[in-house]
């Protein structure tokens, strides 16, 4: 059941007779509280739209909390949810670690938490019902794929990380770096988090050009926003995006496609922002004590520049 909401990601509407009421009160409506990371990225405000609207569908009332980036502030969102009697949660983790505390409390409370888009490390995975997100380490495997062939295995590249010790850091440097050792051609000659920021991803690529900038051939980005803010930074140092410096990110959101289209950025890797319909199956399910995978993985794609402008008009984020 959890696996088939996937394919509301592609447009589908959701059924009209989606239930509302909370499973295990009766007529009384559900209460969810929902603890995103931050609005700093464009992936991120798509994702929290995406969790809105389906709560606004559904008839649910929904708690949220942007924690602006600061695990914290995370910590204590899912601590009020709790005290407040939400019944469940919806968690989008800055990183992976310090969460056992918090889920105990969940969990003493008998409230269900689904993470979304990020995984982490717990040594009981009865603290969360389920993971939604996409597979990280595939999405670097499928940048370097496509970089190996664009540059024909020969590159010279800087990679722009995201927020250390976030899953989707950690697991698309791994992906990356296991698609590029077949070709040793390919060197990474410098890597610095970005933080998955626009502004951060400028300021370190200038630094990095500045240092490393004429062996510079390639720049693999973990998230489109730290893309773009490489592509200011090359423009700034006289060079030409997209031509002379190879660019490939992932995320996909609609900014990189008109970049794209403009072609500056080459190749976005997708990791669809849209879980809001798969979230709230699985709260569900969660609620109504049914059994469902521990994870379910998003499938993604690749586009670059060759499909760009075909694609842009369907770009939901």
């Amino acid at each position: 059941m959890l696996a088939a909401a996937i394919t509301t990601f592609t447009g589908c509407d959701k059924k009209a007779d989606t239930q509302s009421a909370n499973p295990q009160g009766g007529g009384k409506k559900l209460v969810v509280g929902f603890s995103q990371v931050g609005a700093d990225n464009d992936w991120r405000v798509a994702e929290t739209k995406s969790i809105r609207d389906e709560a606004a569908k559904r008839g649910i009332e929904l708690k949220y909390d942007d924690a602006k980036d600061d695990m914290s502030k995370q910590l204590a969102a899912i601590s009020s949810f709790i005290a407040q009697g939400v019944d469940a949660i919806i968690l989008a983790p800055k990183v992976e670690t310090g969460w056992e505390p918090v889920l105990k409390e969940a969990k003493a409370a008998k409230i269900p938490v689904i993470l979304v888009d990020r995984g982490i490390k717990v040594s009981d995975e009865s603290l969360y019902a389920t993971l939604i997100a996409s597979d990280f380490v595939a999405e670097g495997k499928m940048a370097a794929d496509w970089l190996a062939k664009k540059t024909g295995g020969k590159a010279n590249i800087i990679e722009l990380e995201g927020t250390p010790g976030a899953a989707p850091a950690i697991d698309r440097k791994k992906g990356f770096a296991d698609g590029i050792a077949a070709f040793p051609e390919m060197k990474i000659i410098a890597a610095q988090s970005g933080d998955f920021k626009t502004a951060k991803g400028k300021e370190v690529t200038e630094t990095l050009l500045q240092k490393h900038g004429k062996d510079v051939t390639a720049i693999y980005a973990h998230n489109d926003n730290m893309a773009l803010g490489a592509i200011e930074a090359i423009k700034a140092a006289g060079k030409k995006p997209g031509q002379e410096i190879i660019i490939v990110s992932v995320d996909a959101v609609k900014a990189g496609f008109e970049s794209m289209v403009k072609g500056e950025l080459n190749c976005a890797v997708e990791c669809t922002p849209l879980l809001g319909p798969a979230a709230f199956d699985a709260v569900d399910m969660a609620l109504k004590g049914d059994k469902f995978d521990k994870k379910t993985v998003v499938q993604d794609r690749v586009f670059d520049q060759s499909s760009a402008a075909t694609e842009l008009p369907n770009r939901k984020y």
